[in-house]
């Protein structure tokens, strides 16, 4: 069976859970935990946990980060190729609201060692129908060269452009098979690379045919999936690739969910698309994209990011 290949980012979350998000020169009272976090990790665990045989492939430090990360993937049977940097394993500090809305800041620390070369070395073995998954909490010429060499290999290639801050380029582009942006993404996207301005809040109340036209000037030989939260996701096909799908663009809803913490829902939709497309390539897209939509709305429904992840088998 095909497996899952995440090149990403480990974190050490310090979560707050707080009645209303932090305002400039307020003080707040919350409660506070750590865990294990960073879209890569997330992604990964997503992955592992629908059911794929799982590679990661991060940079960590030589601190308790780093034993934890080594000790999570062991619990959970994630194959892990970790770079050594003698920077510290990176962090983010979150807070969480009462309605499950959160604000991040993340420390790179070691994540920003990861290189080129170490990332070309773990990817050895690489075949077609593995599914490569990537971000952007990793510097963009390091993903840059997993996604190509992915390419190289004829596996499918899925790039979550996050965080919106970082900017990518076409050639970054020209190497994605599936792209999955949210609505601030996807505007920060099209502002850089089709020159056309919108408004993040704007994104899903724009009418299906403008959506499409802007995902196929995005990306005019991939897919497109924006993820919307609340309102489900939009699918963009190329023409000339439906991907066993009988129309080029579509709306899914959401699943409903007893929302408890919506930290790391985007990173269980991707481990989870990802795990769907290694583990089940004959099914058209649309099943796919229901299947991650699933899992995400359920990891919602409990605190935290990595460890919120649930066991839900592909069947």
């Amino acid at each position: 069976m095909a497996r899952v290949c995440v090149i990403g980012s480990f974190n050490v979350d310090h979560v707050w859970r707080v009645a209303a998000l932090p305002q400039v020169g307020a003080t707040l009272a919350g409660h506070y935990h750590t865990g294990p976090g960073g879209k890569g990790f997330n992604q990964a665990m997503a992955a592992r946990r629908a059911g794929a045989d799982t590679r990661f492939v991060c940079a960590l430090g030589d601190d308790a980060g780093a034993q934890l990360a080594r000790q999570l993937c062991s619990d959970d049977g994630i194959d892990l190729h970790s770079a050594a940097s003698a920077a510290p394993t990176g962090t983010a500090g979150i807070y969480v609201d009462a309605e499950g809305r959160n604000c991040i800041v993340i420390g790179a620390g070691a994540n920003a060692d990861l290189q080129p070369p170490f990332v070309e070395t773990a990817l050895h073995g690489v075949q077609a129908g593995d599914v490569l998954l990537a971000q952007l909490e990793s510097p963009p010429s390091t993903i840059f060269r997993a996604l190509a060499a992915g390419r190289a290999q004829a596996a499918t290639t899925l790039l979550n452009p996050a965080p919106a801050n970082v900017a990518i380029d076409q050639s970054m582009l020209d190497q994605v098979d599936f792209l999955t942006p949210n609505e601030t993404e996807f505007a920060a996207l099209i502002g850089r690379h089709v020159g056309e301005r919108i408004a993040a809040d704007t994104v899903v109340g724009l009418d299906q045919p403008r959506l499409h036209r802007l995902c196929r000037e995005l990306l005019p030989h991939g897919s497109v999936i924006i993820t919307l939260g609340a309102s489900g996701c939009f699918v963009s096909h190329p023409e000339t690739h439906l991907r066993g799908d009988t129309h080029t663009c579509y709306r899914i809803p959401a699943e409903p969910a007893h929302v408890v913490d919506t930290t790391g829902a985007g990173d269980a939709f991707n481990g989870a698309l990802a795990a769907s497309l290694a583990q089940r390539p004959a099914l058209a897209c649309i099943e796919h994209v229901r299947f991650a939509g699933h899992y995400a709305a359920r990891s919602t429904e409990h605190t935290g990011a990595a460890l919120a992840m649930p066991h839900i088998a592909i069947v």
